[in-house]
């Protein structure tokens, strides 16, 4: 989505729910207004006068229509003054996501908020309902506006340490969350930050795993969570302590410099306040599920490697060498009407090039049905965070050094979870069906890299050319670029 000075728009929901109201509808005024994160007046992105903006229930993720995928490869920001209508429909998702805007560095100014997504009331959910639902949206941040942030990247370099965490808006102790003794709780959790990695805990109890990025996973109890760029989770936290308040506490991960932010677990029987020190952080092994995927034959190997050049004089990072840079028309468009140089398939390699790096639009063509191995390495001594429109994926194998044919053998072809991001350390390795026609953007999860060319689209095309396989192009479609004066 893109953001200006002042944008409407509003998002007609289809949920296609049996029996239930089938939708919902969200009007969205989008402004610019001051907000205190961590104590300094800033100018963020405020949807309906809130930061972080409202939630949204029942949801607008869907996979089945990258026409409403709001980046800039698919759509064209919304100009401002202007509004712009989505409709969208939930299919086959359901549990907890963020939305943010997408453009222009925006999401360094705020704009984003939670949303879930509801299974319907007569699939069982493999556990009770919880007496109260939260929302968690935590993640690093910068006391310096946006525009700032996107100048230091626009002149060649890394943006410096974030200046501290926040948790739905707020530095520590500022926000609480009510619970009743002895009552169970869900927590969806999302790390919304820029380039920081976050731990997850709560003073004196255990969280219980039950999704992942829509995915419900093994269930199993933890002290304290990993969350990775761009990642949720949803745990279960039973209130069986003494009647106190308690910590939930965030910390960066694999940073030199540790921040904090801390938020209350307050137990309406309260006899006390927080006290004592926050909780130890801790890592936690990769969550599981139960699918089985490992009798498919992958169709197609593509080896994607993270760098980090200097293009031009200027900090750079790229995918196979290949440092992205946006066209003057959305991709999606030019694609739909056939409109010459704008974009090339094949513009980015299967595999690392090992060569220099270099500025362009890369997209890269595939076969819809087809059925991937991904592999992202990751020469780098940071930490990396992918995410893959339009899909999710299995995660099956990850080790240090470098990835070969052998390392299949140790791959988990048996009950991995069907995910959304990545976060490759070494090598990762996924595989992932393609069963989603469009133009779909793969990028870092990490902004700033991300704003900088660490992304590339991935083209799933169907010779078909049927409604079946890819919902027509919007008759409200905005047009920008090369598009302008073409008819539908």
């Amino acid at each position: 989505m893109g953001y200006s000075k002042q944008c409407l728009f509003l998002v007609l929901l289809v949920a296609c729910v049996s029996g239930e109201d089938p939708y919902r509808f969200y009007t969205w005024n989008v402004t610019y207004g001051d907000i205190y994160p961590l104590g300094v007046k800033q100018q963020g992105i405020l949807i309906n006068g809130q930061f972080p903006g409202p939630q949204i229930e029942n949801g607008v993720q869907q996979r089945r229509n990258s026409w409403q995928d709001g980046v800039y490869g698919t759509n064209c920001p919304i100009s401002p003054g202007q509004n712009f209508t989505y409709i969208l429909q939930v299919k086959d998702q359901i549990g907890s996501y963020f939305y943010f805007p997408s453009t222009a560095f925006h999401k360094a100014a705020g704009g984003y908020g939670g949303f879930k997504i509801a299974s319907r009331s007569v699939i069982p959910v493999p556990f009770d309902p919880p007496s109260g639902d939260f929302t968690i949206l935590a993640g690093d941040w910068y006391k310096r506006n946006h525009t700032d942030l996107r100048a230091i990247l626009d002149s060649g370099s890394d943006l410096p340490f974030p200046d501290g965490l926040i948790i739905n808006g707020h530095g520590s102790n500022a926000y609480t969350f009510s619970v009743d003794q002895g009552k169970t709780y869900r927590f969806r959790i999302s790390n919304v930050g820029l380039t920081t990695s976050i731990n997850f805990r709560i003073q004196g109890h255990k969280m219980k795993l039950v999704e992942v990025e829509g995915t419900h996973s093994l269930q199993n109890t933890y002290d304290s969570l990993d969350i990775h760029l761009g990642q949720t989770y949803s745990v279960l936290v039973t209130a069986d302590q003494p009647p106190n308040d308690y910590y939930i506490v965030v910390t960066t991960r694999f940073t030199s410099q540790v921040l904090n932010a801390s938020s209350i677990l307050h137990y309406s029987n309260s006899a006390g306040s927080v006290s004592g020190p926050f909780p130890a952080s801790g890592p936690r092994p990769n969550p599981q599920g139960s699918y089985h995927y490992g009798m498919i034959n992958t169709t197609r190997t593509i080896r994607l490697q993270n760098t980090a050049p200097i293009i031009n004089g200027k900090q750079r990072f790229a995918v196979n060498s290949v440092s992205f840079i946006p066209a003057d028309t959305p991709l999606k468009l030019a694609d739909y009407f056939k409109i010459q140089g704008v974009f090339s398939l094949g513009s980015i390699s299967d595999n690392p090039t090992g060569g220099g790096g270099y500025l362009q639009t890369s997209v890269m063509a595939a076969d819809f049905r087809g059925f991937l191995e991904v592999v992202f390495e990751n020469p780098e001594d940071t930490l990396q965070s992918w995410h893959i429109d339009g899909h999710s994926f299995f995660v099956v194998g990850m080790d240090g050094g470098q990835w070969s044919a052998a390392s299949r053998l140790n791959y988990n072809l048996r009950d991995t979870i069907s995910r959304s991001t990545v976060y490759p350390k070494s090598w990762t390795a996924l595989y992932m069906p393609l069963d989603n026609v469009g133009m779909w953007n793969v990028r870092s999860e990490n902004w700033a890299r991300q704003y900088l060319g660490q992304q590339f689209y991935l083209r799933v095309y169907s010779a078909a050319n049927s409604w079946r396989d890819e919902y027509p192009i919007p008759s409200n479609a905005l047009q920008c670029g090369k598009a302008v004066g073409h008819h539908n």
